[in-house]
């Protein structure tokens, strides 16, 4: 007899189906436009052969870098910690013993006293995530969807049902620039038969009324992803991801925080999981935090040096969908004067400026706060 299956394991299998929905709508969007502008145009209203053959020869040439990014961020799996980021099972049974948040950080010092780690909470505690057991590296986050922490992670992009990270940042944003060429050839070479549905100009004949669809999403496409391109390309020149590019603050209305920021005293692992609940969101979109303070510019080193951790060291491969990688440390900080060097040196006086900042901020002076999730 085969197993039951419980209604979490159902639950599961149900939302994995969904999240597939967005990419199969996209698929089915880029089909149709193949078939519109290949057959439809092209093929039936297109008179002059040689127009035939240098859109036919173009938008072949477009589609397919469109479709190997778009492949290539969807199927690339995000790249997780390294192992020596994770605690032993030594370390997880003395932190889960441990009773007072003070001690789970001297517990958590420790752990990563050796580790490439330069960034901190809010509080000046050592990032921890507490359903993946380890210490996060610089710039990760714990996606909810994918229940895992990803390094350098942007963003979890629905349309890709992926997400976007380290190991598959250029190819989204190739993803994101030949889209946005696609549409913006499409609309380009369909504008004058766009005009002539108008004028009349066109036989009365379904091509019509794909050349006019065509146009509509070509032309809506191109305004939103124009935008969104844009974006990402300002973030890129900063060396700041969609997580870390906001500068958003906790609600101070929020019970959690409240709580978190108040009175009461939590342990790492309470602090933790109170903030995986419904408010703990807007603390995810925050300007990383150095032990000089916040820097929102701390992990740029200038245009060149930001372009290349993202698009690899050699540029001949920089606008083709192929991994390229970059030597040294993925994301190395900005230099800083010696007093500010590594964040995991002179604890005690880095978390009192940084508890000093913050209460200047938030109104709040709870230092017992030890460590905080940001998912």
């Amino acid at each position: 007899m085969a197993p039951s299956v419980g209604p979490s394991t159902l639950k599961r299998r149900c939302q994995r189906v969904l999240y597939w929905v967005p990419v199969l709508f996209i698929s089915i969007i880029v089909c149709w436009s193949y078939y519109a502008y290949v057959v439809q145009l092209c093929i039936v209203s297109m008179d002059q052969i040689g127009e035939k053959a240098v859109c036919l020869i173009a938008y072949h040439f477009f589609v397919i870098l469109f479709l190997w990014s778009y492949w290539q961020t969807i199927f690339t799996k995000p790249m997780n910690p390294a192992k020596e980021f994770h605690l032993s099972y030594s370390d997880k049974e003395l932190l889960e013993r441990e009773p007072r948040g003070e001690s789970q950080q001297e517990v958590l010092r420790r752990v990563a006293k050796d580790l490439p780690v330069y960034t901190r909470t809010m509080s000046g505690a050592i990032r921890y995530c507490d359903r993946c057991q380890l210490v996060k590296p610089d710039r990760c986050h714990h996606c909810s969807v994918c229940d895992k922490c990803i390094l350098k992670m942007d963003h979890h992009c629905p349309w890709v049902n992926n997400c976007v990270g380290f190991s598959n940042y250029k190819f989204f944003l190739l993803f994101l620039a030949y889209s946005l060429l696609y549409c913006l050839f499409i609309a380009a070479t369909d504008l004058r038969y766009f005009i002539k549905f108008w004028t009349n100009g066109l036989p009365d004949t379904q091509a019509k009324f794909h050349i006019m669809f065509l146009f509509f999403a070509a032309a809506m496409f191109s305004i939103s992803l124009s935008s969104l391109f844009g974006y990402h390309c300002w973030l890129v020149c900063k060396n700041r991801s969609t997580l870390g590019g906001a500068q958003l603050m906790p609600d101070q209305g929020s019970r959690t925080w409240e709580a978190l920021l108040g009175d009461q005293e939590l342990t790492p692992i309470e602090a933790t999981r109170a903030q995986t609940g419904p408010a703990a969101g807007p603390e995810a979109f925050r300007t990383p935090i150095f032990r000089h303070g916040v820097d929102k510019n701390g992990f740029s080193l200038g245009v060149r040096k930001n372009l290349r951790q993202v698009f690899g060291d050699e540029k001949k491969y920089w606008l083709l969908p192929v991994f390229t990688r970059v030597e040294g440390h993925p994301f190395p900080a900005k230099p800083l004067r010696g007093s500010q060097s590594h964040l995991l040196t002179d604890t005690q006086s880095w978390t009192e400026s940084i508890g000093n900042n913050e209460k200047s901020k938030l109104g709040m002076s709870n230092p017992a706060l030890t460590m905080e999730n940001e998912t």
